[in-house]
């Protein structure tokens, strides 16, 4: 199993930054930070910049991998998300997952964008994934889509290397993922009890499953991403619930779990110390992941 811990990016950077370093020191594998202009569920924080923030962590840490939790084309063109994945891939030698979504309309409402159904929004950003992965892919790229257009774009330099994770919670979404991901990343459903959360995310692995072997994939070989947090319960209100939750996990064959950074109040209410238990006792000992295939970069899908 791998370990991930998201960062929020809330405060000023002389109080993240120790952050970023300790979320390497105590092992964790990947570290993210949301992509919004304003998030949702705290509406009235601060909030800094997602590619300065990445940029910055990319600064003060070695190893640790880095990614958007995550971008959408609720404010983003493919073709200048493009731009920033390859600076950051650069800076970070390596080390930046792209995490690309449907994200909530929110941001796109603070710019005036048209009222979108669901439908909708899982078209536009299959439109977006299509042509980011294009960008990836190829040069001289040319695209008139619905929502987003391009004109002999140069992609110089490559970032071939940088694959795709697509995080799916419905059968449309999911059947994308088969189709163009190179990983599973999840959020799991909106539910009140842990076991009924349990139990959604394994029948999403069941339809992700059948995609798959339709596509001529192996599922076996399929890397999958899930947030704990996005359940009914925060994953580190303590050592006890988060090895559960990882070996629940586990046992649906995830092989990276993602917490969060505890906050004095919600969301994501808890305490340093179960953090730092939770790394001592759980992140640092034997990784049943090992050897597992990498895959740093992954797009989220997190409607139909």
């Amino acid at each position: 199993m791998r370990f991930g811990l998201t960062v929020l990016p809330e405060l000023p950077w002389r109080e993240s930054a120790p952050r970023w370093r300790a979320a390497e020191e105590m092992g964790f594998d990947h570290a993210w930070t949301y992509d919004h202009l304003v998030w949702g569920g705290l509406p009235e924080s601060p909030w800094y910049g997602t590619t300065p923030t990445l940029t910055a962590a990319a600064m003060v840490t070695t190893d640790l991998r880095l990614g958007t939790f995550v971008a959408s084309p609720n404010y983003r063109h493919p073709v200048a998300l493009y731009r920033d994945v390859q600076s950051l891939d650069d800076i970070s030698h390596g080390r930046f997952l792209l995490g690309v979504g449907t994200g909530g309309d929110l941001d796109s409402r603070l710019l005036g964008g048209e009222p979108l159904t669901v439908a909708e929004r899982v078209d536009r950003f299959q439109e977006f994934t299509r042509l980011l992965l294009r960008l990836r892919d190829d040069d001289h790229v040319d695209a008139d889509g619905r929502w987003f257009s391009a004109h002999d774009v140069r992609t110089l330099p490559r970032v071939r290397h940088v694959p795709v994770l697509v995080a799916a919670n419905g059968p449309r979404s999911l059947r994308f993922c088969a189709r163009h991901g190179d990983g599973w990343v999840t959020t799991g459903a909106k539910v009140d009890h842990l076991d009924s959360w349990f139990a959604a995310l394994a029948t999403a692995r069941e339809t992700l499953e059948v995609a798959l072997r339709a596509a001529g994939r192996d599922p076996a070989a399929f890397p999958r991403y899930v947030n704990l947090d996005s359940s009914p319960r925060y994953s580190l209100e303590s050592v006890g619930l988060f090895e559960e939750m990882v070996g629940r996990a586990a046992d649906l064959g995830f092989t990276d779990v993602i917490t969060h950074w505890p906050r004095p109040s919600s969301p994501y209410a808890g305490s340093l110390a179960t953090l730092e238990a939770v790394a001592a006792e759980v992140v640092a000992g034997p990784r049943a992941g090992a050897g597992l295939p990498d895959v740093p970069v992954w797009v989220y899908i997190g409607l139909n």
